[in-house]
């Protein structure tokens, strides 16, 4: 039973100590070993399991500390006798009884947001040989050791006397200053901090705005190919999407503009095509929006990924009449799972969507607001994006090489930056069988059907993203790709 159970938990500490103390918390608290009962011996447990004995003596020693088992001298390890056991058959679920008694809840729900269609990435992507995967995290470019200076500046007794009580509705006042002064006027804004509002990621930004603003009747634009999982927000909300073209130049002005209340634009790095909008569109779109009284949520989409070293001002920066909500993101650069993002939005606006944000989460939690707030400050933000901008220069220039050598026939979509290439194949492309035969191979790499809204979705796109693939591994990646989409098209126009 030791060796398999404690297989279970090999992946859930960095240390074997730690791996033996779970696995023996475990066996406690489920009740294999009842209050009373002695534990396995030392010299037994490391037999077993192919350790030292002083490796499984910490374990047990860390046991005691906590509580769980006492020492008894010439006896070993005994399990406390505090607390109680589980009973057995109580852990057995009741299948009859939940069975008879089950609620028809589909007839319950508001929505089904399971049903939405959203952008899938397999789990284990990053074990794949060749993860052509959108604006992931690498571990490689990560600046592990200034990020690490920044967090064990935050368990220091003065830093955590400030991120660790509740703070209710309040953001860190060091990472508001932060956005306030670094990041934001990089990109052309200046604002007051009661502007500024902290969320997890573009995701939840989106979705207070939904939440705030949006009503059944809100007629709200969104490009078309866009980011569906804004598009989705929204849709919970509103019954009316209105659907927008975009061209090389990003979203295109039009009457369809005169009928929306807001009107959802990624002009930085347009989503998923990647292409920059021109200042001159960007002024364009404004005058519409003031002529025809809708408001633009920007969301500045990899804004500092920037190849050409001259980024387009943000429109946010151009806005003098109060019309542009800016949803920015930390996470996009930095790393996902830390889910940093923030809004600027005119003061009232951020009152009310502080106080929503209060009813859901109170505060983003404030222990990675301060370590961002202070990488920031330290001027590593500032240094790891010019690598990422450096780094992605020439894993992009590499992808484009490979896919003029291996696939001519993907016509790539020009961009100035970003983290993918948008690609269209021949017409009769299954981009989503497709993706599936290559991730048989250890390729993975996005369909671009999900992007389009409606039914009629163009099924020979991909998105290829370069973010989170080695240089040298891309040809050897974008051969496969080749190899793999001129097999599905052969088998596609083979008589049955």
């Amino acid at each position: 039973m030791w060796s398999e159970l404690f297989a279970r938990f090999k992946a859930q500490s960095s240390t074997l100590q730690g791996q033996v103390r779970d696995m023996l918390m475990h066996a406690v608290m489920e009740g294999f070993i009842l209050p009373g009962e002695p534990l396995p011996s030392s010299r037994f447990l490391a037999h077993k399991l192919g350790l030292s004995r002083t490796t499984v003596m910490l374990a047990l020693l860390a046991l005691t500390e906590s509580g769980i088992a006492v020492g008894h001298p010439r006896s070993g390890y005994i399990v406390a006798g505090q607390g109680q056991s589980i009973d057995p058959e109580a852990r057995k679920p009741a299948v009859e009884a939940t069975t008879q008694a089950s609620l028809a809840w589909e007839k319950r729900f508001m929505f089904t947001a399971s049903k939405q269609q959203n952008i899938e990435k397999p789990i284990d992507w990053q074990k794949q040989p060749y993860p052509f995967i959108y604006g992931q995290f690498d571990a490689s470019l990560f600046p592990t050791l200034q990020w690490r200076e920044c967090v064990l500046e935050g368990l220091q007794p003065r830093a955590l006397r400030n991120w660790a009580p509740d703070h209710l509705d309040r953001d860190d006042e060091l990472l508001i200053e932060q956005i306030q002064r670094r990041l934001l006027p990089a990109r052309g804004i200046w604002v007051e901090r009661d502007e500024i509002l902290v969320t997890t990621g573009a995701q939840q930004a989106t979705f207070l705005l939904s939440e705030l603003l949006i009503g059944s009747k809100t007629r709200v634009g969104m490009e078309n190919p866009g980011y569906p999982d804004a598009r989705n927000n929204f849709s919970l909300r509103s019954r009316d999407i209105q659907l927008l073209d975009v061209d090389a130049d990003g979203l295109v002005p039009g009457p369809s503009l005169s009928c929306c209340d807001y009107v959802y634009v990624t002009p930085s790095h347009q989503c998923p095509t990647t292409v920059t909008m021109p200042l001159a569109r960007r002024r364009t779109l404004l005058a519409d929006a003031s002529r025809h009284d809708f408001v633009i949520i920007e969301d500045d989409h990899e804004s500092e990924l920037n190849f050409s070293g001259h980024p387009s001002p943000a429109l946010k920066s151009l806005d003098t009449a109060q019309r542009v909500i800016y949803v920015g993101s930390l996470s996009k650069t930095l790393a996902h799972g830390l889910r940093l993002g923030f809004l600027v939005a005119p003061a009232e606006l951020i009152c009310e969507l502080r106080a929503l944000r209060r009813l859901m989460i109170r505060h983003v939690p404030t222990n990675n607001q301060q370590s961002a707030a202070n990488f920031i400050a330290h001027g590593h933000h500032e240094a790891f994006v010019r690598r990422l901008n450096a780094v992605y220069r020439q894993r992009a220039a590499a992808l484009r090489s490979a896919l003029d050598e291996h696939a001519p026939e993907l016509a790539q979509v020009p961009a100035q930056g970003g983290s993918a290439l948008w690609v269209t194949g021949p017409k009769e492309l299954d981009a989503r069988k497709l993706v599936r035969n290559l991730y048989a191979k250890g390729v993975v790499v996005e369909a671009g059907n999900v992007f389009f809204a409606g039914d009629k979705q163009p099924g020979n796109h991909l998105r290829i993203g370069y973010s989170s693939i080695e240089a040298d591994r891309i040809d050897e990646g974008v051969r496969i790709i080749s190899q793999e989409m001129k097999r599905e098209i052969a088998s596609r126009s083979r008589p049955v």
